[in-house]
């Protein structure tokens, strides 16, 4: 079944026709994901890459159908990008856009709590890697090649380290159902809780593997809501066991500012509601392995 993408979601990409975009665009039709258009204002009526481009979403949606969008558009531009999506009846958007202002992201938010309450469109990011359905389709930056199709789901603040990951698992002979990057930018679309909850009524996943970082309540959260109403393994990766309080790492979400945000106390509180930890990336498929064995034993 996977989450969120299939082979029979119909995706548009806004900027298809830009040189990131359009790079992107080309090898998630080259893996079998179901593109069915672009939109780029100003170049409605034109064909791109076999297939038609849009000047709005609206006109997008209208003429093929659309129910998912990824966002390839610049920082000062993206979250207007994110709301005409969400205003044209888009269900799931991926933002990838790295460096929108977080004062932006508020109006983003609150834009979809406040005016589209009865259709409701699923976030994905910003600044993440995207999400991927192995054999079905991608929407996003990743390097489809290193997924393998099987029952496992991933997701992460970091886009590398799912990367990662998903390598780990594939050279021991474990798949995924789908990966999810939520991004790791401070306000962000869907959280840990959001994904995990997809998961956990997905019949196709079995487990998961969830990849936090320093910063920010996010796993926390999750955490207590994997404790109540998980019923699937998950293990977990938190990074910047190293990192100093009060320093940014990385980006802006990756920074200590209140209790319960460093990796050494975010492993403590997902311990304390039996998840299983990575003790450090290289052991992340090890460690999945040796859950699934468990529990293939029980």
């Amino acid at each position: 079944m996977a989450i969120l993408i299939t082979e029979k979601t119909k995706v548009i990409v806004q900027g298809m026709s830009g040189r990131i975009g359009q790079f992107h665009a080309a090898d998630m039709i080259k893996h079998g994901t179901n593109v069915v258009g672009g939109v780029t204002p100003g170049k409605g009526g034109e064909s791109f890459l076999d297939r038609p481009l849009f000047n709005t979403v609206r006109e997008a949606v209208e003429a093929t159908g659309a129910e998912a969008s990824l966002v390839f558009v610049p920082p000062p531009f993206a979250a207007d990008a994110i709301m005409e999506a969400a205003d044209a009846g888009i269900r799931t958007a991926v933002c990838v856009t790295d460096g929108i202002p977080a004062q932006d992201m508020m109006q983003v938010k609150r834009f979809l709590r406040r005016y589209l309450s009865e259709r409701k469109m699923r976030l994905i990011g910003p600044n993440c890697a995207g999400i991927i359905s192995p054999g079905r389709g991608f929407m996003g930056i990743m390097p489809p090649h290193i997924y393998m199709p099987g029952r496992v789901g991933i997701v992460g603040r970091s886009g590398t380290l799912g990367y990662e990951a998903a390598s780990q698992m594939k050279a021991l002979g474990i798949g995924v159902s789908t990966s999810v990057g939520i991004g790791g930018d401070p306000i962000n679309g869907s959280s840990f809780r959001d994904i995990l909850a997809l998961f956990e009524a997905d019949p196709d996943t079995d487990a998961v593997v969830m990849i936090g970082e320093i910063g920010g309540p996010q796993e926390a959260e999750a955490a207590a809501w994997a404790r109540d109403h998980m019923s699937k393994p998950v293990v977990a990766y938190i990074a910047g066991l190293s990192a100093p309080k009060g320093r940014q790492m990385g980006h802006a979400g990756a920074i200590v500012s209140a209790f319960g945000e460093s990796a050494q106390e975010k492993v403590e509180i997902l311990t304390a509601a039996g998840i299983t930890i990575a003790p450090n990336p290289s052991v992340i498929g090890q460690t999945m392995a040796a859950v699934l064995n468990r529990r293939a034993a029980a």
